[in-house]
């Protein structure tokens, strides 16, 4: 009897153990299932297809089209705030390539220079007369003309000669007795450039000549003629301007950000259009100290031999200099194709796992082009991988899921950047007082374009625009008067374009000059609305300003007229 207790509790024993191996494990497999399905639907987000930076944790409607929210993505799990999951299907039909980020990545050794071949202003030279007179005959009359030292040039009549000639007459009879006197007169015409074969010729032939020819003191190529046959000359009037084109300059534009590439002694091979199979060896004789303002340029020279002719005044060259990159164990070099650029900003897209296509958007600090790339001096470490192709696609698969991207930034960081432009501004009561005036003109002007009425918008552009060019703004401070001149050079486009399109192009720029200046005015006769549209301005973002806070949109009138919201309210005072 006790035998079978025994085995009756040994069995139930077996049979609760095992009932809690199958079954047990069974419900917290399907316990942990639920808890991950309530996780991953607690953390279900909301977003609008057309304004991918609306983040809700809840379905419902666009807060700024009206448009239904979509489910975003949740399968991208343990990435970051701003990374973002691409497809292989997606990297392959987009033909997206990456590449390791290193010093030796971009072959680029070369800095390629445009010029033009110049004169040597060194070896021009004038050709002047020494005597005053009437030019009776040209024998070089257009530019162009070889002319070589001693070879004829002209010939004048010069009552100056005349005389001079008369006197070497008379003191050649008296040059036993006044040697001195004869000496003197000699010495006259040598300094006319009269040769001694010309004096002893008219002394031996005791016959005073009328015509005087002229003998060339310079060999060159006629740059310039400056007289004519009939024309009455004095005495050191220029004939013609001569250019020896046996040495020629070479003169190259240098960008500012080039400048540190090249340096006084540098080799540089120069090529011509002209030649394109031959290189001309030479050295940077000259480096320009000044900047042109204009072109952000300075010149760099060099001298070309030119013995046969070759090079010609005008013709366009390219020079190519060796950068002897000495710091390539820790400079990086990325290629263009890689970057983007909004403005102030540029950014790359960075691979961050290297089994997996997840990219994050990475803000870098640009320093010289060398060809197809560019150094990089912040922002990436070798060794991390960037799309070097494709890159725009990138861009806009990380709008499509929310994540920051090229249009879309930091909204915090450019908040504060915008402060700071903003901040510490110090306008001028009789300033404030003015400008204010100004501003009915400007809602006339928004007005204008909500109605897409583009010679209206020309109409107030041009009213607001006489009205700013009267305020005295010779108490404004630099980052002011900034501000002030490009509201009024963006009235002026507006006024100069009728159409939409470009009015509307400035309408954006002059509201972000408009805003820094309208938030530091002391004092408000109407509550101001800053409202903005995160479509306009190729989806970058504009903002206007609005008395009303109703939304009516200046960047698509109709076609989207309440697309927009209030970032800020100026209330008056």
């Amino acid at each position: 009897m006790k035998k079978n207790i025994v085995y009756i509790g040994i069995a139930l024993l077996t049979g609760l153990l095992l009932g809690y191996l199958i079954f047990g494990r069974n419900t917290s497999k399907e316990a942990e299932v639920a808890h991950a399905h309530n996780k991953e639907v607690s953390d279900q987000t909301w977003t609008c297809s057309m304004h991918p930076q609306i983040m809700q944790s809840e379905s419902g409607d666009c807060p700024i089209c009206g448009m239904d929210l979509i489910p975003t993505e949740t399968n991208d799990y343990g990435l970051s705030a701003d990374q973002f999951k691409m497809t292989e299907n997606a990297i392959a039909l987009a033909n997206i390539q990456t590449s390791i980020v290193g010093g030796i990545m971009v072959n680029s050794e070369e800095l390629k220079l445009s010029g033009k071949i110049k004169e040597n202003e060194e070896a021009n030279t004038a050709q002047v007369t020494h005597f005053s007179g009437r030019m009776e005959k040209l024998f070089v009359n257009s530019v162009g003309e070889q002319v070589d030292k001693g070879q004829a040039i002209a010939t004048i009549y010069s009552p100056e000669l005349v005389a001079a000639q008369q006197e070497l007459l008379t003191a050649s009879k008296l040059k036993k007795n006044q040697p001195e006197l004869y000496k003197a007169v000699r010495n006259k015409l040598k300094l006319r450039k009269l040769s001694e074969k010309q004096i002893n010729q008219i002394e031996s032939s005791g016959e005073i000549k009328e015509t005087f020819t002229l003998y060339s003191h310079v060999s060159g190529v006629v740059s310039q003629k400056m007289v004519e046959e009939g024309n009455h000359i004095d005495r050191g009037q220029i004939l013609y301007r001569m250019t020896n084109l046996s040495t020629v300059w070479a003169s190259f534009d240098v960008y500012e950000n080039q400048i540190g590439l090249i340096k006084k002694g540098q080799s540089i091979k120069v090529k011509t259009n002209a030649y394109p199979n031959e290189n001309f060896d030479a050295t940077i004789s000259f480096i320009d100290p000044i900047l042109n303002a204009t072109t952000r340029t300075i010149t760099a020279r060099a001298v070309l031999k030119n013995s046969n002719s070759i090079f010609k005044p005008g013709m366009f060259v390219e020079g190519i200099i060796s950068v002897n990159n000495a710091e390539s164990n820790t400079t990086i070099l990325i290629p263009k194709s890689s970057i983007l650029w909004t403005g102030e900003r540029s950014v790359v897209y960075v691979k961050t796992q290297s089994d997996q296509a997840v990219f994050e958007i990475r803000e870098v600090i640009l320093g010289d082009s060398k060809g197809d790339s560019y150094l990089i001096l912040e922002g990436l470490k070798k060794g991390e991988e960037i799309v070097t192709n494709g890159t725009f696609t990138v861009d806009a698969a990380a709008q499509l899921q929310g994540k920051k991207s090229m249009m879309q930034r930091n909204k915090i960081t450019d908040k504060v950047n915008d402060e700071e432009k903003i901040r510490g501004m110090n306008l001028p009561n009789s300033f404030q007082k003015e400008f204010a005036a100004n501003l009915s003109a400007y809602f006339l002007l928004k007005n204008a374009l909500v109605a897409s009425n583009p010679n209206n918008a020309s109409l107030f552009s041009e009213r607001m625009l006489r009205g700013l060019k009267t305020i005295n703004t010779s108490e404004l401070q630099k980052k002011e008067l900034h501000n002030v001149n490009m509201i009024i050079q963006n009235l002026e486009g507006m006024v100069d374009k009728e159409d939409l399109k470009d009015q509307r192009e400035h309408f954006v720029m002059l509201n972000e000059s408009l805003e820094a200046l309208i938030k530091n005015l002391g004092t408000l006769s109407d509550t101001i609305y800053i409202q903005k549209c995160p479509m306009a301005n190729s989806n970058k973002g504009a903002i206007w300003l609005s008395k009303e806070e109703e939304i009516r949109n200046p960047y698509f009138g109709d076609q989207m007229l309440t697309c927009g919201s209030v970032i800020e309210t100026l209330s008056k005072n």
